[in-house]
């Protein structure tokens, strides 16, 4: 996770369960930002969670899930970066206008 986060402001990091570790905690909390992760159920202190922001979490996921539908996305059967992003354009209009 260190080397994702790393050079990126945020506000919030959205996660599920498994980045419930006390490290991630500590290092949005030297950079200002808030964790939305909900604590694992063997945890003895839970940390509190916004569930209201936690559910756009869910809708990215799904967003996610409907673009791997498209096989040629999921796959990256395009050769240059420009028609891989046109493919990701092209796939987001169509699952817009369903």
């Amino acid at each position: 996770v260190k080397p994702l986060i790393e050079g990126v402001s945020f506000d919030a990091l959205l996660a599920d369960k498994a980045f419930d570790i006390d490290w991630i905690r500590a290092e949005l909390d030297d950079r200002g930002a808030s964790a939305v992760i909900p604590s694992k159920a063997d945890r003895k202190h839970p940390s509190p969670c916004d569930f209201a922001m936690y559910r756009w979490r869910h809708l990215v996921e799904n967003y996610f899930a409907k673009i791997k539908e498209f096989r040629g996305i999921a796959t990256r059967y395009d050769k240059t970066d420009s028609s891989y992003t046109a493919n990701w354009y092209l796939v987001a209009a169509i699952i817009a206008g369903r």
